[in-house]
């Protein structure tokens, strides 16, 4: 690969960027169009129902494109949907070239959209970039094994605690870690908690970046103990209430408010990230107290865990991160350390399971 070619891949996978946090249930997606060794047209997709990357890029350029080599983080679709095949519409603009940074695992796609091209003429070069992957691995996470990408995120003491034996647990973390939370919020579709951590707290979970789409709230209310006034249930963002089918739900609902309530069992978690994944979810935060989140790590259903750790110590008493016990050393579920970053006085560990 010529170094050009790299430089143009980065900028659209950048380009890509812009996208990630609108563009559910689709995946992010950026292309440059480059002719005579300069850009000429850009474009990244934005929300679904709106037109693809390969297509704004067009719609960029003044004049044709006949002739371009077309850079795009990831294989053009080769089947139309809400928006025209983007293979097709490349074909029809007779470009001369398509670099791509990753295939589509989507069954539809995969490989269908490079043959619909090299068939038509096209010189398709396939080059991998890790940036590429990194953007679409929840889309790739929902399409493959049709379940969203899990994220844990806990705040804690040096010594584990998450709240003192009295549930006091503002603030255990600096100000930098809780806005650095806002991010993993806005690129989540969902953010699962607790009806523990919804009587305790009563938090939003609302992201603070408006131009990004609201994440689902979904809270695991067994015997719907929410209270009428929580404030997932009297603001204006969705939410998604999963309670047992023996428990009815009572509570008005006031206007302009989205909460919908889902009978299935609460124990079910793997069944429940299958309905997230068919409701189009690619990513979601998991931010709950230590019995949730001590059974998603029994039951082996997270990706990654981003784990802020403030300079304190909160003593013996203090509640831990999970409640769940291993007797011994080798059922001890362990992970490898990705990322250590520090986030104002705090620090940010990012870490995956051992067998990723």
């Amino acid at each position: 690969m010529k170094d050009s070619d790299r430089l143009f891949l980065e900028a659209a996978v950048a380009l890509a960027g812009n996208g990630r946090f609108t563009c559910a249930p689709n995946p992010a997606v950026g292309c440059v169009i480059v002719r005579d060794g300069l850009i000429v047209g850009r474009g990244f997709h934005m929300r679904p129902g709106e037109g693809h990357a390969e297509v704004e890029a067009i719609r960029s350029v003044a004049g044709d494109v006949r002739g371009t080599t077309v850079y795009v983080s990831l294989e053009p679709c080769a089947f139309e949907g809400r928006t025209p095949a983007c293979a097709k519409t490349l074909i029809a603009e007779q470009v001369e070239r398509v670099v791509i940074a990753a295939t589509d695992p989507h069954p539809r796609v995969s490989g269908e959209g490079i043959r619909l091209l090299r068939e038509a003429g096209i010189t398709v070069d396939v080059v991998v970039q890790p940036e590429a992957l990194e953007l679409i691995r929840g889309y790739r996470s929902r399409v493959e094994i049709g379940r969203p990408f899990v994220r844990i995120k806990s705040a804690s003491s040096l010594d584990g605690g998450t709240a003192l034996a009295n549930g006091d647990s503002q603030w255990i973390t600096s100000s930098a870690a809780r806005a650095d939370v806002q991010y993993w919020r806005a690129r989540s579709d969902a953010i699962i908690t607790g009806i523990g951590t919804v009587l305790a707290d009563d938090p939003a979970l609302t992201v603070r970046d408006h131009s990004a789409e609201a994440p689902v709230r979904v809270v695991l209310d067994r015997r719907l103990r929410i209270a009428p006034k929580a404030q997932i249930l009297t603001d204006s963002y969705p939410s998604l209430i999963v309670h047992n089918a023996d428990s009815e739900p009572s509570i008005e609902q006031a206007e302009g408010v989205m909460t919908e309530f889902l009978a299935r069992d609460t124990s079910d978690l793997e069944g429940l990230l299958t309905e997230l994944g068919d409701r189009g979810c690619n990513e979601v935060l998991l931010e709950a107290g230590a019995e949730l989140v001590g059974s998603f790590v029994a039951q082996e259903l997270w990706d990654e865990w981003v784990a802020y750790v403030a300079p304190a110590v909160m003593g013996g008493d203090a509640r831990n991160l999970i409640t769940s016990t291993f007797a011994e050393m080798p059922d001890v579920p362990r992970g490898k350390i990705v990322d250590v970053q520090p986030i104002g006085e705090d620090v940010r560990i990012t870490m995956v399971p051992e067998t990723q």
